[in-house]
């Protein structure tokens, strides 16, 4: 008789890709292959234990082939709509997702950011879907001027909050993350609300280590 299985420790390497899923071509991702493409920029991976666990036979990478893998391994294509970090922890889990999170490549509309607007008592800088390093760069200093928060997304389903923690404390940005939050339902209902620090000057403000996400 097999024992039963208590405990299960399951380790997640996010953005760790090993290649497209057969729905690419939906999400502009086409040729995709995180790992195998570090692989090549590096010259080939050192990493023993997850060779001998059998990772170079997933990914078909010479630095990481071994003759006898000591663990079980395979791909599997997700079967959840839409290609988030929440949809695919959820479908580790079980949770099959027949409708994905919903997505802004424009902005989000007039009645997320007016709700918003209203409830932190602020106007926005940005609602764009932007690069976050690039986004506080752009308009950091607006925002040290102005103290409004910078808004923006990305391909993922994603409300991110940006401010200077001289400027906005890590609490309050917290605080208005919980708001968004708390307004983003229904059909707006987004995997995440992401809280995004920063400090330092203009021409050198960097972001820090106070992120959360708000899942």
């Amino acid at each position: 008789m097999t024992a039963a299985i208590e405990r299960v420790v399951l380790i997640v390497l996010d953005s760790v890709g090993i290649g497209e899923a057969p729905d690419a071509r939906s999400f502009g991702d086409v040729g995709s292959a995180t790992l195998q493409h570090v692989d090549g920029a590096v010259g080939g991976l050192n990493l023993p234990h997850m060779a001998r666990l059998g990772l170079g036979r997933v990914a078909g990478l010479p630095s990481l082939a071994t003759d006898q893998p000591e663990g079980a391994f395979g791909v599997m294509s997700p079967r959840s709509a839409g290609k988030d970090t929440t949809s695919g922890h959820w479908e580790i889990s079980g949770l099959i997702l027949e409708r994905p999170f919903p997505t802004y490549p424009d902005g989000f509309p007039s009645r997320v950011i007016d709700a918003f607007e209203a409830a932190v008592g602020s106007q926005v800088l940005g609602n764009e879907a932007a690069s976050g390093t690039e986004i506080i760069a752009r308009l950091g200093a607006e925002h040290v001027r102005t103290g409004r928060p910078i808004v923006y997304t990305s391909a993922d389903s994603v409300f991110q909050i940006a401010a200077h923690e001289e400027v906005t404390s890590v609490d309050e940005l917290y605080e208005m993350c919980k708001v968004a939050r708390d307004l983003l339902r229904g059909e707006d209902e987004v995997g995440r609300v992401i809280a995004r620090p920063f400090e330092g000057e203009q021409g050198a403000f960097r972001r820090t280590s106070g992120r959360r996400d708000f899942s």
